[in-house]
């Protein structure tokens, strides 16, 4: 593989690993805390797909950069302008309600994302991987939009508190589709898909669950945007604090 390619590649996976890794972070924040019992048990487990599907993105970057020596040190050794995830997955939790939606609008994101990558990548491996996590994706958009629409269609304590979900988040969703000469060159490559398509599927899926929920589509404009070029907002200094503790206190420990 030439240079400028493998160089585009690892860019590709570091951008996916970064997104799967701080939303699993965020998610497993409820462990403990959810609403109910089967919901401590849900969220950690989907949190747990999400950071295994990073772990997985991490070592196919590996392969491709020997500066790394494992996936520990891409998840946890790097500094805060080097990660490349969209700034929607680092926003505090907040309720329950806006941690369900934002799972929904990233969820159902990747779950287009990975079936278009499972028809068409010049990368093999990374086509490979989509197989598996297509399917474990497509779950976590059914789980999130049943709460959408279950709180939204809920009460009108629960309604207000989506609606209120739908505007905190509002800003950062167009981060998701939007394009810069990485997505273009990379889907003339043939190694990601066309975002314009994907968000065509999205914002249909949302318009039918949001109808089903009686809420309000949000405006999908690009408003705040910076993740992939390592742009973060203040709450991700204090999130990597948590997450890189361990290994930064005890480098390279083993249990």
């Amino acid at each position: 593989m030439r240079k400028k390619m493998t160089d585009m590649v690892f860019e590709g996976l570091l951008r996916l690993a970064d997104d799967n890794l701080i939303l699993g972070h965020r998610t497993s924040e409820w462990c403990g805390h959810a609403p109910t019992l089967e919901e401590d048990l849900a969220l950690p487990n989907i949190a747990l797909d999400l950071i295994g599907h990073a772990q997985e993105l991490y070592i196919l970057a590996c392969e491709l950069n020997p500066e790394y020596e494992n996936e520990d040190a891409l998840a946890f050794l790097r500094l805060e302008h080097e990660y490349k995830n969209v700034l929607l997955v680092e926003q505090e939790n907040g309720h329950f309600g806006n941690t369900v939606l934002r799972l929904f609008y990233f969820s159902t994101f990747m779950k287009y994302f990975w079936e278009a990558l499972k028809e068409q990548c010049c990368f093999e491996k990374l086509k490979k991987f989509s197989e598996k996590a297509v399917l474990e994706t497509s779950y976590h958009s059914q789980y999130s939009s049943q709460w959408v629409i279950t709180l939204g269609d809920g009460t009108e304590e629960s309604n207000r508190k989506m609606s209120d979900a739908i505007i905190n988040l509002e800003p950062f969703v167009g981060e998701l589709f939007s394009e810069d000469n990485f997505t273009r060159e990379s889907f003339q490559k043939d190694f990601f898909p066309e975002l314009g398509l994907i968000s065509e599927k999205w914002k249909a899926e949302v318009k039918r669950v949001f109808t089903k929920a009686n809420l309000d589509l949000p405006n999908i404009t690009l408003k705040k945007r910076g993740g992939r070029n390592g742009e973060h907002t203040e709450v991700f200094g204090y999130l990597l604090s948590d997450l890189q503790y361990m290994q930064r206190t005890f480098p390279n420990s083993s249990w």
